[in-house]
């Protein structure tokens, strides 16, 4: 039996922000996936007002790691404690504590402390490399965003777009999953590479063409559960953003129709505002640009994804043959 050896890491950084802003911003875990570039999707299972229960997915060492986690927040003492309930490999165990101390000028010195254990060597190794540098990535984003002179509601929004299925929910999610097919399908998608390893996990390249003709490029990976959502964060985001995360969603109604929802949540970058829009242009001006520029990407696709599935469910007769599968 491979002997497990517990090991700790600790990473600090000094932010120049008060402390009770630089614990919000950890303790509230929706808001991680455009903020800490490591995070990709975080699925709440359980919470009240100190402790919580989510499933997160992330990027540890390039690989798609997913695992569920307790949470106690404790914000009179600024502490997260947090504890993976049934690590992954090459995980063995993993825990932690998010520490917040005020200094004296006003910054906030933080601490984020880990411990886990890997079966052997090889396993701690690659633990500890991916640790590492996520820690690091974390504090500094965390940084980046807390040391802004904004407050956090004008900086991070949130906004949703639906439409009613005519057709079979699964099918409107086949048009989504399907992302390779888009420069065929879409008019403002140009350009697809997609690669799916492993199944359900998609590595997205888009070029996308917006109404004045310019393009755009950006990567994402997407985690599809099959017929019902598929969500994506944005590795490289357009100029605008820090951050920009989301969800396609597909409700069937049980009489062969549906809703398809689009979600996104984005962190606006304050210093590409008078770059992208103009000088003098303001974050209220930024955030309805984004509103409607991202809105109207969304809406699109989901008026296809809609008549692909109308179109699918008028063809289906007897005799006719199956719906496209999904996966």
């Amino acid at each position: 039996m491979t002997e497990l050896r517990e090991h700790h890491t600790l990473h600090t950084r000094v932010v120049a922000a008060p402390a009770d802003t630089v614990y919000e911003l950890v303790a509230d875990v929706t808001r991680w996936p455009v903020i800490f570039e490591p995070t990709l999707h975080v699925r709440h299972l359980e919470r009240d007002d100190t402790n919580e229960r989510f499933h997160l997915w992330a990027l540890v060492n390039g690989e798609v790691k997913d695992w569920v986690s307790r949470r106690t927040l404790d914000p009179r003492g600024r502490t997260v404690t947090f504890r993976q309930e049934h690590s992954r490999p090459p995980f063995a165990s993993m825990g932690g504590q998010w520490r917040f101390a005020p200094q004296r000028d006003g910054r906030t010195m933080v601490s984020l402390v880990h411990d886990f254990t890997a079966p052997g060597q090889e396993a701690a190794a690659w633990v500890t490399e991916g640790v590492n540098r996520n820690s690091e990535r974390e504090l500094a984003a965390l940084a980046r965003i807390a040391e802004l002179p904004y407050p956090m509601d004008e900086l991070v929004f949130s906004f949703t777009d639906s439409l009613e299925l005519s057709g079979a929910a699964a099918d409107a999610y086949a048009f989504v999953d399907r992302a390779d097919a888009w420069p065929q399908r879409l008019p403002h998608v140009r350009r697809v590479r997609l690669r799916e390893d492993p199944p359900g996990v998609q590595d997205m390249e888009m070029e996308t063409v917006t109404a004045d003709g310019s393009a755009h490029t950006t990567r994402s990976v997407r985690l599809c559960f099959p017929d019902t959502s598929i969500v994506y964060k944005q590795l490289v985001p357009p100029a605008l953003l820090l951050g920009h995360s989301g969800a396609w969603e597909f409700t069937p109604d049980g009489a062969g129709g549906g809703v398809a929802v689009a979600r996104h949540t984005v962190a606006v970058d304050p210093a590409a505002v008078p770059k992208v829009l103009g000088e003098g242009r303001t974050l209220a001006e930024a955030r309805a640009y984004l509103r409607e520029a991202l809105g109207a990407n969304s809406r699109t696709t989901l008026g296809h994804a809609a008549a692909y599935a109308g179109a699918r469910a008028a063809a289906l007769a007897p005799g006719s043959p199956p719906r496209e599968g999904t996966r």
